[in-house]
């Protein structure tokens, strides 16, 4: 098995035992990448700044004092911020822009030592649920079936088809409405979105400030707790960061999750949900109560709202958020014509630096924020999702534990088979995802089987507020009974 296929778990111990350096690592997945070209994962390839951290991750390495990530090979969404490197964000927009300084979360993980081997494709601006908006072209799944290209999911596709590719041993991801746990279930690997708060969000180009949250996108819960360890923590520089203490989420993983509740939502039991994925979610739940958990039977009323709430509150502060790309300071300036004014250049450049969806959302967000309908929908929103987070914590605080449930309503589609003629048909891949990042609440997606096109279809376990460690053990139960090892075989 070669290198760049192990986990960032088999990784850290056999790099620490001096079985392998992080320079053979990191030239492991360089070529891995380079033969993965196919799969339009990478869209910003940084081999020489690879090979610099994994030659300075060996000279700590061999102090034998070295933090997990040091010396494993990483991509990183091209949502994130780094210094000297392209961060787009996928949009022709900020074509050419090289910031000056570094996200918060790629200086911890390169401050433990860990090794960017290039940027990952992603939907613009983080807006879209199958990676088809960027301006790179799609990022393609390594899962091929019947002959037919499809989507790795979004926005965090690049990362979601890297990871399951083994083109690294883990990628950045980040999730505004299901946009790491989406494309985690649609190519079988494990992902979770922390709780809003628990990771900076400061050097990460935004998108929503009050939905968006940064997380690890890996092969294994084990994995995802090892790296949310480097990504977590206070950071002075996000006033939406929280003061409190990082756990050792690996140390949580004990695989006991007797007398724990596993609540079971009604409301997620939708029409048109296909019966191999519900039969997969009442698998899981036979998984749960197996290993010792009580099921119960809860419901989320508000559930039914999520939806359109989220598809007003997103898109007004998208709105605000890209108010600022103008073409003045950095990015895309579109040509002008002589007597054009700053008006117009302001007009050319966003109607040809953003692409058709961050523009329709950018309409819709400047609409529900206008002075005669802000109270009919922005503020009615805000409303709404306090009662659909009340619904979350009235469900805690009858000691339910975690809360199982589906991701998406299908497995992986083909892509330009979803919302090309009916943008709606796209937002409803979000029905089950969106209510966490309204909620804040922790959520991560654990891959349990494949369906019967041979496709991978996972589900997501839903936490209380800052018990990362508590969800990622009742997701490590989930993995261990499932026995996922599925991988897709290589075409690319």
């Amino acid at each position: 098995m070669s290198a760049n296929s192990w986990t960032i778990a088999a990784a850290r111990d056999a790099l620490r035992k001096g079985e392998i350096t992080a320079v053979d690592l990191t030239m492991s997945c360089l070529t891995a990448i380079d033969a993965g070209d196919g799969l339009n994962a990478f869209v910003h390839k940084t081999p020489d700044l690879a090979l610099d951290q994994a030659r300075a991750a060996d000279v700590r390495l061999a102090t034998g004092a070295a933090p997990s990530m040091c010396g494993i090979p990483l991509g990183i969404k091209d949502v994130f911020c780094t210094k000297g490197v392209p961060s787009q964000a996928g949009s022709n927009i900020l074509k050419g822009f090289k910031p000056e300084y570094e996200s918060t979360v790629t200086r911890k993980l390169f401050g433990d030592g860990a090794v960017m081997l290039g940027k990952l494709n992603m939907d613009e601006f983080a807006m879209g649920s199958s990676n088809e908006s960027s301006c790179y072209g799609p990022a393609v799944n390594p899962w091929k079936v019947d002959d037919i290209l499809r989507t790795p999911g979004g926005s965090s596709g690049g990362s979601a088809a890297a990871v399951a590719a083994d083109l690294c041993l883990g990628a950045t991801g980040t999730d505004t409405g299901g946009s790491i746990r989406q494309p985690a279930a649609f190519t079988g690997i494990t992902g979770i979105k922390p709780t809003y708060g628990r990771v900076s969000r400061w050097g990460v180009i935004a998108y929503a400030s009050s939905l968006d949250q940064a997380g690890p996108m890996t092969k294994s819960v084990r994995d995802a707790a090892i790296f949310l360890q480097s990504m977590a923590g206070h950071d002075p520089m996000d006033s939406t960061s929280a003061d409190l203490p990082v756990p050792d989420f690996e140390a949580a993983l004990t695989g006991d999750i007797r007398g724990k509740k596993i609540g079971i939502p009604r409301e997620y039991r939708i029409d048109g949900l296909p019966a191999e994925l519900d039969a997969l979610w009442s698998q899981g739940v036979a998984m749960m109560k197996d290993a010792g958990a009580e099921i119960v039977d809860i419901s989320l009323p508000h559930t039914k709202y999520a939806l359109p709430t989220y598809y007003v509150i997103a898109p007004a502060e998208a709105s605000s958020n890209l108010a600022r790309y103008d073409g003045v300071r950095y990015g895309h300036r579109a040509a002008l014509a002589s007597g054009d004014g700053i008006t117009e250049m302001y007009e050319k450049t966003r109607a040809s630096g953003f692409g058709p969806e961050v523009q329709r959302r950018i309409m819709v967000g400047t609409y529900v924020l206008s002075a005669g309908f802000y109270d009919a929908y922005y503020n009615r929103a805000r409303k709404v999702r306090a009662l659909i987070k009340r619904d979350f914590e009235q469900a805690f605080a009858a000691g339910i534990d975690a809360i199982l449930a589906p991701i998406a309503p299908s497995s992986a589609f083909g892509l330009g088979e979803v919302g090309t003629t009916d943008p709606v048909e796209m937002y409803l891949n979000d029905v089950f995802t969106v209510t966490l990042n309204l909620a804040g609440l922790p959520g991560v997606a654990v891959p349990v089987g494949l369906d019967k096109k041979g496709l991978p279809v996972g589900l997501q376990l839903i936490g209380r507020p800052w018990e990362e460690g508590a969800l990622l053990n009742h997701a490590y139960v989930l993995e261990r009974a499932a026995g996922f090892v599925s991988k897709p075989q290589k075409w690319w």
